[in-house]
């Protein structure tokens, strides 16, 4: 294990955040989940158990995107693709998402929230594209420390080649989101969207108008158009266009 990787596993192991005690996974349909947290793009996903570090459930298509046999495919594997100028952030982000899950959203909220970030990692072929990573805690332990996680992995190169080098946490459930949490600045602005936002959000992806969007959520045009102009001026877009792709590659829609 080489240098870069090993402080990346440190994060887990020090944080005293990750399971002490295997915990049981629930009955999952993973056609439902994955549906409701994935990005548009070729995509693999995997099951890791914090508490070893033991991967399951991995989906076939992970041969597609890094050539890894589902059934042999390692954690350390999977780690070891990313490109070593990204590792440094990637530690950072496991480590920011971690205190941010626990110091402000709390761990009786945990399994309400997954986290966002990308970083690039290599493919089948030896090249690099970015992957957007997406993590879904699904069980905790008794003491409320990670035990298993859904992670999905969306190669969304033909949307950026360029890193945010931020990370956002999605409420899901009716919970708020957090949105372009910088992993190097502890004094950066934070950006909290209602569930109201989200639902407008994701009903402007599907193409639908100030009226339209007002009659599905039985509110008025004018306070749809109000709450458009603030998801533009708290996503720092021009116009919908933008914030579409902005809100894809932060895990939003």
């Amino acid at each position: 294990m080489n240098a870069e990787i090993a402080k990346l596993n440190s994060v887990w192991t020090e944080s005293q955040q990750t399971a002490v005690q295997n915990t049981l996974l629930p009955e999952i349909n993973f056609e439902d989940i994955i549906s409701s947290v994935i990005s548009t793009g070729p995509f693999y996903y995997y099951i890791i158990d914090f508490f070893d570090m033991s991967l399951s459930n991995v989906s076939p298509s992970i041969m597609d995107i890094h050539g890894f046999d589902a059934q042999t495919v390692s954690f350390q594997d999977i780690l070891e693709t990313i490109h070593p100028d990204d590792m440094d952030f990637v530690a950072k982000a496991e480590q920011q998402n971690i205190e941010f899950l626990y110091g402000t959203v709390g761990k009786d909220k945990l399994l309400n929230y997954k986290s966002c970030f990308s970083f690039r990692s290599r493919m089948k072929n030896g090249d690099y594209a970015m992957l957007n990573h997406q993590a879904l805690l699904l069980t905790l332990d008794e003491h409320g420390k990670f035990g298993k996680s859904l992670n999905i992995h969306t190669r969304i190169d033909h949307l950026t080649k360029t890193n945010t080098n931020q990370i956002s946490l999605i409420g899901l459930n009716g919970f708020p989101s957090y949105m372009n949490i910088e992993v190097d600045n502890d004094n950066a602005s934070l950006e909290k969207y209602s569930k109201r936002e989200i639902d407008i959000l994701k009903l402007i992806s599907d193409g639908h108008s100030n009226i339209e969007i007002a009659e599905q959520l039985f509110i008025s045009p004018l306070t749809v158009k109000k709450h458009r102009n603030n998801i533009l001026k708290k996503t720092n877009c021009k116009n919908t266009t933008q914030l579409i792709k902005q809100s894809i590659l932060q895990g939003l829609i």
